[in-house]
């Protein structure tokens, strides 16, 4: 299976939701607080091109944030993304 990175924030709705949707898959995640970095917009669209969160990352797919992740949830590509039977 591939790992599953979530960049996320302690205040963040959609954080939780992402988090809640792997928990839901059973899928482990790494957890990224990008509040304890010096300047996390900048290095969060260093890192993935934008400076929102959550951005999540699936192996080597950046995938986006929460509302990207539920879309390619449902054309069946985060299965396919994270290698796990539809």
């Amino acid at each position: 299976m591939n790992d599953v990175t979530i960049y996320s924030t302690s205040w963040c709705p959609s954080c939780v939701n992402a988090k809640a949707f792997f928990d839901g898959k059973g899928v482990t995640y790494t957890e990224i607080d990008v509040e304890k970095w010096d300047d996390p917009r900048g290095k969060l669209e260093e890192l993935t091109g934008r400076r929102s969160v959550p951005q999540i990352v699936i192996g080597e797919s950046h995938v986006g944030g929460f509302d990207d992740l539920l879309a390619l949830n449902a054309d069946g590509v985060v299965d396919e993304l994270l290698k796990v039977d539809a």
